[in-house]
């Protein structure tokens, strides 16, 4: 294993007093994708402002391919960040607009125009070099921000949330060409979001944040079938999240029922969460299920149905099936053993935030 290219070591980050990134520790890999994930105030916007010299860390280093590059201003760090609100010059071209880093290090005149060439087809928008801002659809402007971003030939790519203002159907074939991209520029981007789904159909490496930690680090598989805690679950994706009772290995009680899973290591009658996505439940007949219940909301969601099952103890649970239940009907709920996600309680709101970074 080489060194990382990226290196955050112990950043601490506070703003009028108040701390944004606690004791923050990340290292990214050269030619990844890796995006920070959380909810709004996470600290996911200030770690990639960090990274990209826009901010100062109160404590810590950023390494950058083995050199301490934390005091470095921006233009003088080998990355190039597309913000949300693109930052086009609407008084040029586009032309001008994707070579105004080149003019800057004084770049000559053949090596710009094969640029502009390049940058352009690589993002599909040959022949645009004449046209105006203004006359370009908000995808076309994400482009040729992206377009002015490469042409730097920057070893990493720092994004904020760069489709967050693009319609639904825009913004999906957006994500797959920055996939293309990556792929074809073969430079490490960084990505900024709050939307699962962006997240996981991008990356190789999904960072999720809350309250100025890391929560839990992996790949899209990683994060979304073995979350670390009772956050991870909630925030990637739809969970049902409930309190059980290990009794001993590979043995959990929900509710008074006994539910047969994979887990090992938590102990005997220890209280833990129990996660279990609504995919992963089956309904069948009430004899037939280790919980009894009755379906209480039933919606059509194209792909599946989405239902929700009342239980005796008062949880409603939710479930996704192909299979259609209509609302009043008695069923069972059946979950395969390794579709079941075994998890400590966190003892205080304290634990619960700073999740793995402790």
């Amino acid at each position: 294993m080489g060194q990382p290219l990226i290196d955050l070591r112990n950043i601490t980050k506070s703003f009028d007093g108040t701390m944004v990134l606690d004791d923050l520790n990340l290292s990214v890999k050269e030619n990844t994708f890796v995006t920070l994930l959380g909810p709004s105030g996470c600290g996911k916007t200030t770690t990639l402002r960090i990274i990209g010299g826009f901010e100062r860390p109160g404590k810590g280093q950023v390494i950058f391919d083995g050199q301490d590059i934390t005091n470095l201003p921006p233009n003088k760090r080998q990355l190039n960040t597309v913000f949300q609100k693109y930052a086009l010059f609407n008084h040029m071209s586009i032309a001008e607009n994707i070579a105004f880093g080149l003019k800057i290090k004084n770049k000559p005149k053949p090596y710009i125009q094969d640029k502009i060439k390049y940058a352009l087809k690589l993002v599909n928008l040959d022949g645009f070099e004449n046209r105006s801002v203004s006359s370009l659809s908000g995808g076309q402007q994400q482009r040729i921000a992206i377009a002015r971003a490469i042409v730097n030939e920057p070893r990493v790519l720092l994004l904020d949330e760069p489709l967050g203002a693009l319609d639904l159907k825009l913004r999906q074939d957006m994500q797959y060409e920055l996939i293309r991209l990556k792929n074809e520029l073969g430079i490490t981007f960084i990505y900024v979001t709050h939307d699962q789904e962006e997240a996981l159909t991008m990356s190789d490496t999904i960072v999720v944040m809350n309250q100025g930690y890391i929560q839990q680090m992996g790949s899209p598989e990683n994060i979304y079938n073995e979350p670390e805690n009772a956050f991870v679950a909630d925030f990637i994706g739809e969970s049902n999240i409930v309190p059980g009772i290990m009794l001993r290995d590979e043995l959990v009680d929900i509710f008074g029922a006994k539910f047969a899973c994979v887990d090992k290591g938590f102990g005997i009658n220890k209280p833990v969460d129990v996660v279990i996505r609504p995919e992963d439940i089956d309904l069948v007949s009430p004899d037939q299920g280790s919980i009894a219940g009755v379906v209480t909301h039933l919606i059509f969601k194209g792909v599946h149905y989405e239902m929700e099952v009342m239980t005796p103890d008062g949880f409603e649970w939710l479930v996704h099936s192909t299979d259609m239940f209509p609302v009043g009907q008695n069923v069972g709920i059946h979950v395969d053993p390794f579709d079941i996600q075994i998890m400590n309680k966190p003892a205080s709101e304290d634990e619960e935030a700073v999740g793995i970074n402790e």
